[in-house]
């Protein structure tokens, strides 16, 4: 592993630990001001894409309220140059009852001095077809 991917390596688990804590502004001192990111569920079959730090504090803000005790079990990272992965399962309880317990993975892009690009995230859950 080069030192780069060493240090993509503890950024995205950095994030990830902020993500465990809702620490916004911790998830956030990675990202570029232009990042984007994807989430599983949207309009269109990309999801709903956030763009930039703005929107993404928003929806981090809005998606902690309803779901306050959102957390993240991580069973891998890796990395290979300016991309890497995180595997994880992450349950919660919605303010409308209910429950989260999802597998998914979410695919990270980094510029070149290691800030985060790009977060795009998929996930698996049980019920219906």
């Amino acid at each position: 592993m080069t030192e780069n991917e060493k240090r993509n390596l503890l950024i995205i688990t950095e994030v990830c630990d902020s993500f465990n804590q809702h620490d916004i502004e911790g998830i956030l001192s990675q990202f570029t001001e232009d990042a984007y990111w994807l989430t599983s569920r949207g309009d269109t079959p990309e999801g709903c894409r956030f763009t930039g730090k703005k929107e993404i504090r928003k929806m981090l803000h809005k998606r902690f309220s309803l779901i306050p005790n959102m957390s993240w079990f991580i069973h891998s990272h890796w990395v290979s140059g300016k991309r890497g992965c995180s595997e994880w399962t992450v349950t919660g309880n919605e303010l409308n009852g209910n429950q989260l317990n999802w597998l998914g993975c979410d695919l990270w892009s980094l510029r070149e001095d290691g800030m985060i690009i790009g977060k795009d995230t998929y996930w698996k859950y049980a019920g219906g077809e």
